[in-house]
């Protein structure tokens, strides 16, 4: 699968290419990911995460807003393994993850705010399949993502 740069995908696409300004930090054992998004809102709670990673992912981007807050973890390893496993390119939280070490093991890129080791609820409170806004962009269902070390493009 190529991975699209997102550095590249600015100077082609211009003012077409949004930059999400979160300072997401990669925790995968991939370092970039690009493809199409699906999306889940889930404050605090994990199980819709997990119910997403758990489908087809055919290389799509699952984009999670978890409000921004890192005080508990919505991704661990255990969802993102199911994530590689069913196809998932990669996972994108504006939350926190946990499990850190053994994220960066697995063949899945995981973009985050950051690491924390207190777990996420389970009572599958959220929305799926809508649009999310942060980071000073809207991510929408179907619409393009790349993710790599320079950053978050939208297009």
């Amino acid at each position: 699968m190529q991975t699209l740069k997102t550095a590249d995908l600015c100077d082609r696409l211009g003012a077409d290419a949004q930059v999400c300004l979160a300072p997401m930090r990669s925790f995968g054992g991939r370092r970039a990911a690009s493809g199409p998004i699906a999306t889940v809102r889930a404050f605090e709670d994990a199980a819709l995460v997990r119910q997403q990673l758990g489908q087809p992912g055919e290389g799509r981007i699952l984009v999670v807003d978890a409000g921004g807050l890192v005080r508990v973890a919505i991704l661990g390893d255990n969802m993102a393994r199911l994530g590689a496993q069913n196809g998932w390119a990669g996972v994108l939280v504006n939350g926190a993850v946990r499990d850190v070490d053994a994220l960066g093991q697995l063949a899945i890129a995981v973009f985050a705010l950051g690491g924390v080791p207190a777990r996420g609820g389970n009572a599958g409170v959220g929305e799926v399949g809508v649009e999310l806004r942060f980071g000073g962009i809207a991510f929408a269902p179907g619409r393009q993502v790349a993710m790599d070390s320079d950053g978050v493009v939208v297009f």
